[in-house]
């Protein structure tokens, strides 16, 4: 029996233990180790940090922080003395890691070789995926990118295999959906060599696109320096529903923001309407966030992330973040610069375009729009998938509608064409019968890579110059992006209203509305898109394509011929004499509203040859 007697001898053995220096310490979160990625051994995602530095910082402000605001201080270099004024002060920042694209890491990774490191300060991956160009489909397009751009990928290979990076080969997919699938978690702080790296923003990371240079300084255990942002708040209400999709939300903010109204800020997505979207669509938005000059954009854990998580086997994350979950959302009373407010109940589908994706137009007004503006009806391809919307979601979805226009006997008047994010999906969607789904009615599957939304598209329907149309569900749209041609009138929509309007064949078709004639002469309407959020019998991962770090990285040779066209050793440059440069030649000037690829043609660039004696660092947020 438990008396007095038991109760006083129990109380004296804990004056002993605290005496002694043995009193029970409260758990800290940094206690637990969950690793980063399942694809890298010893690199563990460091909640304990961002804890420790915003007891700083909010001891220091004194305010209620935002959700960005908590996890960009939560990752300061020098929360104690890091001066912090929103859209003022520079912060330094250690992120968490790196990751970069074949047509950037180039560079990159031949500066990074002459610092003498013997590996990057954080987990860094690249991935192949800008190189290779959409022309007759997957397969093919893949065997001939292989062989052209041989000597780059043996570069890459080799130079990640001596230096401890991770590889992702070609034929892998977008690095933005490996990010999501692998590595993206939230909390954390990544910088990407590719300006929709935001796209991670779906798992409550903060995800910034980058130029080499700053990849460099990362790798390289310097800290990033970034502008203190700004913070716009887009407060969603109401539920998801019907023929309107994420992709309607981003489209709606860019008609609003415009393409420069999110410079220098980071927008956060909140309210009860979030709880209506899946996870890779909270990672659509943050990708085409990009668009409106932001930052960065982003959205609080929450149960879906959970879900996508448990679905890509990595519930020990799942659950670490749901126990650090008062960090991973806006504290209540956070103040934001800016406060858009979005019914997802009243939103209506949109279409943005041309040669902008800031004009926005909702489905109900295109028609009129294309008539007014003398666009070209005539819809010449629809293309769908790529980073921004290849999810299993958005491909079951599209599955629906060409499923019932096939029960009608139709296949598209449009080409149509589908661009897997990741060889994930596209051994999924295949296992599950989409991909067959799609060709029945005239699709073309093209390889798992950026192809025709980064202009990597060797289109041959039309001539270059000629009065054309067509709509894609990628991200971006301006002159010329898609292909080369500046008469293309390009429109972005979700996959929904793309691969709904291959089958009339005309930009002033609405699927709300709208009928088409089947093969039996009778007119039908559309039913409401349908899809799974996840693949029920889970993802299919397809080839292994992952090539990680070897055991003994010393005897490993970087390829670099000599004698090559495409890649060239660094000599390191002299140390800094402690003086501010003049006289400083300019290279390039623009002006009015453009994009980096008006100046620099991307798949141009991409395809001559370019020795490195002069070595210019696009001060830009990378190609892509």
């Amino acid at each position: 029996m438990f008396n007095l007697s038991n109760r006083t001898a129990g109380a004296m053995r804990a004056l002993q233990r605290l005496a002694a220096g043995m009193a029970t310490v409260a758990p800290r979160i940094g206690d637990t180790k969950v690793p980063m990625s399942l694809l890298e051994k010893g690199a563990f995602i460091n909640y304990q940090r961002i804890e420790d530095n915003l007891a700083v910082v909010r001891g220091r402000l004194n305010r209620p922080l935002t959700l960005s605001e908590k996890i960009l201080y939560g990752h300061l270099d020098d929360p104690h003395g890091q001066d912090i004024e929103r859209g003022v002060s520079y912060l330094k920042l250690r992120p968490d890691r790196v990751a970069c694209q074949d047509a950037t890491a180039q560079m990159a990774l031949l500066q990074f070789m002459s610092a003498g490191m013997d590996t990057a300060a954080v987990p860094t991956t690249v991935h192949c995926d800008h190189l290779i160009e959409a022309q007759i489909g997957g397969v093919k397009d893949l065997e001939r990118a292989i062989n052209i751009n041989k000597e780059v990928y043996d570069f890459l290979a080799t130079a990640t295999a001596k230096y401890g990076l991770g590889f992702w080969k070609p034929g892998s997919g977008i690095i933005h959906q490996i990010i999501l699938e692998n590595y993206a978690f939230p909390g954390g702080l990544m910088i990407g060599t590719d300006s929709h790296t935001p796209n991670a923003g779906g798992l409550g990371m903060i995800a910034c696109g980058v130029g080499g240079a700053d990849a460099v300084d990362v790798m390289a255990d310097i800290p990033w320096e970034l502008k203190c942002p700004k913070v716009i708040g887009v407060n969603l209400t109401g539920k998801i529903g019907g023929w309107t999709t994420p992709k309607d939300v981003i489209l709606k903010v860019a008609g609003i923001l415009t393409v420069k109204g999110g410079t220098g800020a980071i927008v956060e997505y909140r309210g009860p309407g979030v709880e209506s979207l899946s996870c890779t669509g909270m990672a659509t938005i943050c990708n085409m966030g990009a668009e409106i000059g932001a930052t960065t954009s982003l959205f609080p854990f929450n149960k879906r992330m959970a879900d996508y998580l448990n679905a890509t086997k990595r519930p020990e994350i799942a659950k670490y973040a749901e126990s650090f979950k008062h960090n991973l959302a806006a504290d209540q009373g956070a103040e934001y610069d800016q406060v858009i407010d979005i019914n997802l109940s009243e939103l209506e589908p949109h279409i943005n375009g041309p040669f902008t994706p800031d004009l926005a137009t909702p489905i109900s007004k295109f028609a009129s729009e294309v008539k007014k503006n003398g666009w070209p009806e005539e819809l010449k391809v629809g293309l769908i998938g790529s980073c921004t919307n290849s999810s299993y979601e958005d491909m079951t979805r599209s599955a629906s509608i060409a499923k019932e226009a096939a029960a009608h006997g139709l296949s598209t008047k449009s080409k149509f064409t589908i661009t897997p994010g990741s060889e994930q999906v596209r051994a999924t969607i295949e296992r599950d019968g989409v991909i067959g789904t799609f060709e029945d009615v005239g699709g073309v599957v093209l390889a798992n890579a950026c192809g025709p939304c980064i202009g990597q598209w060797d289109r041959q329907d039309v001539k270059k110059g000629e009065k054309n149309s067509i709509i894609t569900s990628y991200n971006r749209n301006f002159t010329g992006r898609n292909d080369a041609n500046p008469a293309t009138h390009a429109f972005v929509a979700s996959p929904d209203l793309v691969t709904a309007m291959t089958f009339a064949g005309r930009l002033t078709f609405n699927p709300l509305t709208d009928t088409l004639t089947g093969s039996d002469g009778k007119e039908f309407k559309f039913s409401d898109p349908s899809g799974a959020e996840l693949p029920p019998r889970g993802y299919d991962p397809g080839q292994d394509t992952f090539q990680p770090p070897p055991a003994d990285r010393a005897t490993v040779q970087v390829a670099v011929n000599p004698a090559s066209e495409r890649l060239q050793l660094l000599q390191p440059f002299k140390a800094w004499d402690g003086k501010t440069p003049e006289d400083l030649p300019i290279l390039i000037k623009v002006s009015g509203k453009c994009s980096k690829h008006a100046p620099c043609y991307v798949s141009l660039w991409m395809a001559q040859n370019r020795r490195l004696q002069l070595r210019i660092t696009f001060p830009l947020a990378a190609l892509g």
